[in-house]
């Protein structure tokens, strides 16, 4: 029987994929990809005397606590022995949003396509990270885009740093304030 289940949530993942490729505007896509490349091209997001180097000194001034000390290691018990589920994993990758990629270049659209494939492993990494209380250093890199916070930047405090990590980290960081954070 549990194997029956485990065949039904594939299909219904591997049906929901399908038809949402298949309603992808494929023309419309490719103009957004042109805009953006061509806007690249054209130097328009450019400000005279900002490179990126002053952003990350300045990022690196702003962000330094030189009180600060890493917490001690604590040991705790989990209450269950298996924290995410393969269902859970499962869902969590067929319902990820289009969004960002980060430093790892892994798309929203490729987990979503392979969450059949993608969720017994997943589960076991996530397990891991929660039982060992580490979240993999590959999740915590992120990239750093400036925004700015004004019309026409003339310095570094006109930019706002946001922070893009890896949709895993971002997957996985969702499943622990759901389980977690939001009942407490």
């Amino acid at each position: 029987m549990h194997l029956l289940a485990a065949f039904k949530v594939e299909y219904i993942g591997i049906r929901r994929n399908t038809s949402w490729l298949r309603n992808i505007n494929t023309r419309k896509s490719s103009r957004r990809v042109g805009e953006v490349i061509g806007k690249a091209r054209r130097g328009d997001s450019d400000v005279d005397g900002i490179t990126a180097q002053v952003l990350n000194d300045h990022y690196a001034a702003i962000s330094t606590d030189r009180s600060y000390q890493e917490p001690a290691l604590k040991s705790t018990a989990l209450d269950r022995i298996c924290c995410v589920t393969e269902i859970e994993v499962f869902y969590i990758l067929d319902h990820l949003r289009p969004t960002a990629t980060g430093l790892d270049g892994v798309p929203a659209w490729f987990l979503r396509l392979g969450a059949p494939l993608f969720a017994a492993p997943l589960a076991q990494l996530f397990n891991q990270s929660v039982a060992a209380g580490i979240v993999p250093r590959q999740w915590k890199a992120a990239m750093i885009t400036p925004v700015s916070k004004v019309n026409k930047p003339i310095q570094p405090s006109d930019f706002r740093p946001i922070s893009i990590t890896p949709v895993l980290s971002r997957a996985f960081e969702w499943h622990i304030v759901k389980s977690y954070i939001y009942p407490a």
